[in-house]
């Protein structure tokens, strides 16, 4: 038995909760790692219910004590073996009225606690050699567009960390990768935050959670002479 840490999980129709299913059905145990206790469990009982194994940290990603105690419980239960950074905060607003604490936390939780997450993940992995490091990314990874400026800024640079990983850590056989998710999912948070654009772009217009959960699951279970460092993911209707 090996585990994987999934932390960044929300709702059941969420990214972060195909995640844990995905890595559930690669035989894994699944530590589901989040801020809301009560979506965590509801994660847990579905993947149980499945007859896969899986457990509940309650954890802020940008509280270092936290995230320390997260990868420390889950390699109590078993080596690491897959770990997924999820979080993020995708919040607009207009650039000269955006506050200091606005932008900072951006920078926490789409940054630093990625940071916290990778390093402590790795310090697990680095000396046994082996395991996999998958980040998510989204459009901003990539591009900045109006509005969105501090959130750009912290996406891209969690980009930028996962290349600096990738090229320090896979020589010492650990798999880093990005995922970039470029466009909306089609899951619970638009649905519930913005029914209107749910509703007319659909299942076709937004980006399936199965979907880009096996894109993790392909680079998770790539072998190590022919490991991809980033995968992007869009549907047919996505202009890129």
């Amino acid at each position: 038995m090996k585990t994987a840490v999934v932390i960044g999980v929300g709702p059941l129709q969420g990214l972060g909760a195909e995640l844990c299913r995905a890595a559930a059905g690669q035989g894994l145990h699944v530590v589901v790692a989040g801020r809301s206790a009560d979506k965590l469990a509801a994660v847990v009982a579905a993947i149980e219910g499945a007859g896969g194994a899986a457990s509940a940290v309650t954890c802020d990603t940008t509280d270092e004590a936290q995230v320390v105690n997260l990868l420390e419980a889950a390699e109590a239960i078993a080596p690491v073996d897959l770990a997924i950074y999820n979080a993020g905060n995708n919040m607009p607003s207009n650039f000269l009225e955006t506050s200091v604490e606005h932008f900072e936390k951006c920078y926490r939780v789409g940054l630093l606690g990625g940071f916290l997450f990778s390093r402590e993940a790795l310090r697990h992995m680095a000396p046994r050699g082996e395991g996999c490091l998958l980040f998510t990314g989204a459009s901003a990874s990539m591009r900045g567009k109006p509005g969105f400026a501090a959130f750009t800024a912290a996406k891209g640079g969690l980009r930028n960390l996962a290349q600096s990983l990738a090229r320090e850590f896979n020589p010492q056989g650990v798999h880093v990768g990005h995922v970039v998710v470029d466009g909306g999912i089609y899951g619970e948070k638009i649905e519930k935050n913005f029914p209107e654009f749910y509703e007319h772009a659909g299942a076709e217009g937004l980006i399936g959670l199965t979907g880009i959960a096996q894109a993790f699951m392909y680079l998770y279970q790539q072998p190590r002479n022919a490991w991809s460092h980033e995968l992007d993911l869009r549907t047919h209707r996505e202009n890129f």
